[in-house]
């Protein structure tokens, strides 16, 4: 019998009675990794969305690769947006910016093996963009926009910034998003394009407020089409710090875990200010982890935090000035090195 050794090749040899032939048959057992190992991470295994896709070479380059893993804290959100979409398609992601909203995207569409199709709602984007348009002269040279491709292909279609959608878009997406499932290029003789079986569609956006310019209230018709809505928050809020983000942060700049708990602090305090309506931004863990590269570099934490979390939150300087006394409440007003 064969013992299964993951990292190891093994070699079975057989003679072949009456005939002096010897054959070699060579056994590999491939270890548990990639997707597969991701998939049992997150327990998403039996939600599988690309059951039996199968789509052209020219899309292989929009399926997602060398997505960090995703920090959880028992939310279980990569199982629940992948839940999401196996059973009804289509789900809302809803939270302020830096929450990981994106970052769950990209993983769901890695592991499923799915183009991903981004679009950023908030651009000025036409509807002749994302459906399509005649080019030059003649009907034969239509061009599909990017919506009119993810119907026709699959995949996901990501529709970041939902809320600052122009209504005429929203408006066309509700025959695909509902059970008729299909849309009308009115464009080009009123083409009926089926949804593709495998095409699923995620939107996000931040809450609702007068701070993020050009956000507004979803249409009822097409916030209903949305059959599950998850929120998101940050990992450390208050005075709740999470020593996940923490040993993120460390991993990620190569600072000691002293250091990155203090930082993670001060973010912390920010986002608790952001979401009391005191600071127009708060740092997503990117904002910390560019911080600590800064500081790893040789800077001090409070020149480091001048060049990125300081001025990234603002450009008034009444603001900058309460993120700087955040980052001295913690760090002190020193100009030490950290080790």
């Amino acid at each position: 019998m064969i013992s299964e050794q993951d990292t190891k090749e093994h070699a079975l040899v057989a003679r072949a009675e009456g005939a002096g032939a010897r054959l070699t048959v060579k056994l590999s057992v491939a270890p548990k990794t990639g997707v597969q190992s991701l998939k049992e991470k997150y327990n998403t295994s039996k939600y599988d969305l690309g059951a039996g896709y199968t789509f052209p070479d020219s899309l292989r380059s929009m399926v997602p690769t060398n997505v960090p893993e995703y920090v959880d804290q028992g939310e279980s959100y990569v199982e629940k947006v992948s839940r999401a979409l196996f059973y009804f398609k289509q789900c809302a992601l809803i939270g302020p910016s830096g929450t990981g909203k994106t970052h769950i995207v990209y993983m769901v569409a890695k592991m499923a093996g799915l183009p991903l199709w981004e679009i950023n709602c908030g651009l000025q984007t036409s509807v002749y963009d994302l459906f399509g348009k005649f080019v030059g002269l003649g009907k034969e040279n239509w061009i599909d926009g990017l919506i009119v491709s993810w119907c026709r292909y699959g995949g996901i279609l990501y529709l970041d910034e939902a809320n600052m959608m122009k209504q005429d878009i929203a408006t066309r997406l509700n025959p695909i998003l509902d059970t008729r499932g299909h849309m009308v290029l009115t464009e080009k003789d009123n083409e009926i394009i089926p949804r593709h079986p495998n095409g699923y569609v995620i939107i996000s956006m931040n809450p609702y407020s007068a701070e993020f310019a050009g956000t507004k209230p979803l249409n009822a018709a097409f916030r209903r089409r949305m059959s599950v809505w998850l929120d998101f928050d940050y990992l450390s809020v208050g005075p709740k710090v999470s020593a996940q983000e923490v040993k993120l942060v460390s991993d990620r700049t190569g600072l000691p875990a002293a250091t990155a708990e203090r930082m993670v602090r001060v973010a912390a305090d920010m986002r608790k200010r952001y979401k009391n309506g005191d600071l127009p931004y708060a740092p997503s863990v990117g904002d910390i982890v560019n911080w600590g590269t800064l500081v790893a570099d040789g800077l001090t934490p409070n020149k480091a935090a001048e060049e990125t979390v300081i001025s990234v939150t603002s450009d008034d300087p009444e603001v900058q000035g309460t993120v700087r006394r955040v980052v001295q409440m913690v760090f002190g007003s020193g100009q030490e090195r950290q080790a």
